[in-house]
């Protein structure tokens, strides 16, 4: 598969991933997200697609303040309904990078790395929220 030689040059997001270093998914659990990976899972590079991998970058860059993120920790709200225009596209970027999803999610291993319950929509946020 090939992309276009301008996606290489798009910020990558690292994060830590305790599940992933667990069942040896990637060495230490440190995962790089590319943009080409979120053009994989959307199908598509567009501007939603652009933007939600760099909001999500640019909030885990203040959430995290120079640490790395780690998956799976994360809470990702959003105010509009699931299906209200590209909020389910950004929904889809935020969950790949940061392992948050709905009901349907990973429950996690003895109480840990859970990833249920942590995707919300509907949510009223204030002005200047991450």
């Amino acid at each position: 598969m090939t992309f276009p030689d301008f996606f290489s040059t798009a910020p990558v997001i690292r994060v830590r991933d305790p599940l992933a270093d667990f069942l040896g998914a990637a060495e230490g659990g440190i995962i790089d997200y590319r943009y080409e990976d979120a053009v994989r899972l959307a199908g598509h590079s567009c501007p939603t697609v652009a933007s939600a991998f760099l909001m999500t970058r640019t909030a885990l860059a203040a959430l995290y303040a120079g640490a790395l993120p780690v998956r799976g920790e994360i809470r990702v709200d959003l105010a509009d309904a699931r299906d209200a225009g590209v909020a389910g596209v950004i929904a889809s970027i935020a969950t790949l990078v940061t392992g948050a999803t709905g009901t349907g999610g990973f429950r996690g291993l003895a109480g840990q790395v859970n990833r249920r319950d942590k995707l919300f929509f509907d949510q009223a946020l204030a002005h200047g929220s991450l």
